[in-house]
């Protein structure tokens, strides 16, 4: 008979080191393959930083545009969120290993570091506009890349679903930070 007593406290050996690559039949070469694998792990480290800058402004996000920023914040975190999978996944997917712990993102972001207290909300939105402007320069190069060694797939990604998503959520940001006057007069 067989105890149902869990096995705790495992360890072994790692069975594939990041930075390397195992062949999956999918018609690319291993060369294009880790290529598109490095390539996404840098975007997936500040994919991973800009999602999570996200969250600290909403929390942190004060003024009189709080509760429009506290939402605009969270919905493109979650959004951002939705790409660090959908890039991980593609990763995995050419053979590749992903980033993934908090520490190694910070080792490899381009990002810039932001203070651990609160800063005003034109602060916390230039932040957030610079780190999509480094996103969307790496996902340009990226995509070229990645169509001249005919990798379809991440194409793809990069420019229908990273690209888009960044750019859109630029527009949406730019526009809180126009000097434009709340009221204008009719004289």
């Amino acid at each position: 008979m067989h105890e149902a007593q869990p096995l705790v406290s495992q360890r072994g050996e790692v069975i594939q080191d990041f930075g390397t690559a195992i062949r999956l039949p999918i018609a690319l070469s291993e060369e294009v393959c880790s290529e598109s694998i490095r390539l996404l792990n840098q975007i997936l480290a500040d994919t991973i930083t800009i999602r999570d800058l996200y969250k600290k402004h909403h929390w942190q996000v004060a003024g009189h545009t709080f509760y429009q920023l506290h939402l605009l914040f969270d919905k493109h975190y979650e959004e951002q969120n939705k790409l660090v999978d959908e890039i991980a996944e593609r990763i995995q997917l050419l053979g590749g290993i992903s980033v993934a712990m908090a520490h190694d993102v910070a080792e490899m972001t381009t990002i810039e570091r932001p203070p651990r207290g609160r800063e005003e909300v034109p602060v916390q939105i230039s932040r957030l506009l610079e780190a999509h402007e480094t996103i969307l320069r790496e996902v340009r190069e990226a995509a070229e890349t990645a169509d001249q060694n005919g990798d379809a797939g991440t194409n793809d990604l990069l420019v229908s679903d990273v690209m888009r998503t960044n750019e859109l959520q630029v527009w949406f940001l730019a526009e809180h930070v126009v000097d434009a006057p709340t009221v204008r007069s009719t004289e």
